[in-house]
């Protein structure tokens, strides 16, 4: 076991999550019925919370796992609340919530956590969501681990919602190779949600191209005087 005592800072903050609309379906001359749109951005926010401050990637990812991967609802600003009271103010304002911050106030509300130097498999086999630093285009910032399945890592991340990517550039960013995990309500524990990976499908590129299909295709060189 290895805690882990990294700080998050945050720089990045997404667009506006565009709202919801409606449209007009018809079913027959005459005949329409209503149909909710919602725009990808927003469902990306459904079932993760959105930071409300630059600095506050910490505090938004602990309330997305507590809220969505452990059924115990819990809003950023008073998990925010709560870690900026017990720690270093000056130092939060500056780089951000550390680790040590998250894991007090989980503490606080009996969830017992700690940092693990283990691989990403891990989690997989023992179907326990994390929270994680990566460092994005220089930026230190803190994410859930969602799921993880057919090489892609689902993440819930407070600036730009619930995505996917491949493990490779996971590992990219994923820099000091720290899970920090809930290990006291393992029963409780949502992992690899089929309503998590609805937002952040891969693209299917295999189920669109018949790479095998390409073999017979031959195409002409074209010679002098062709037109």
């Amino acid at each position: 076991m290895k805690a882990a005592l990294v700080l998050g800072a945050l720089g990045l903050l997404a667009a506006p999550v565009a709202a919801a609309g409606r449209a007009d379906v018809q079913t027959g001359p005459g005949t329409s019925y209503p149909l909710k749109m919602t725009s990808l951005k927003e469902a990306r926010f459904r079932n993760t919370i959105r930071q409300a401050y630059d600095f506050s990637c910490g505090s938004a990812a602990v309330a997305t796992l507590l809220t969505y991967q452990y059924a115990y609802p819990m809003n950023e600003q008073t998990a925010f609340d709560v870690m900026y009271a017990g720690g270093d103010r000056a130092k939060i304002g500056r780089d951000g919530f550390s680790l040590l911050d998250i894991k007090r106030f989980l503490a606080s509300i009996g969830f017992e956590a700690d940092g693990f130097d283990v691989p990403l498999e891990k989690l997989d086999e023992e179907g326990i969501p994390a929270i994680v630093l990566i460092d994005e285009r220089g930026y230190h910032h803190f994410v859930v681990v969602k799921g993880y399945k057919h090489g892609r890592v689902l993440i819930g991340d407070p600036a730009r919602g619930t995505r996917s990517m491949s493990r490779r550039r996971f590992d990219d960013m994923w820099k000091n190779h720290i899970v920090f995990v809930i290990h006291n309500e393992r029963e409780r524990a949502i992992f690899n949600s089929p309503r998590d990976w609805a937002v952040a499908p891969a693209a299917p590129v295999s189920e669109g191209i018949q790479r095998n299909g390409l073999d017979p295709l031959v195409i002409a060189k074209r010679g002098p005087g062709d037109v």
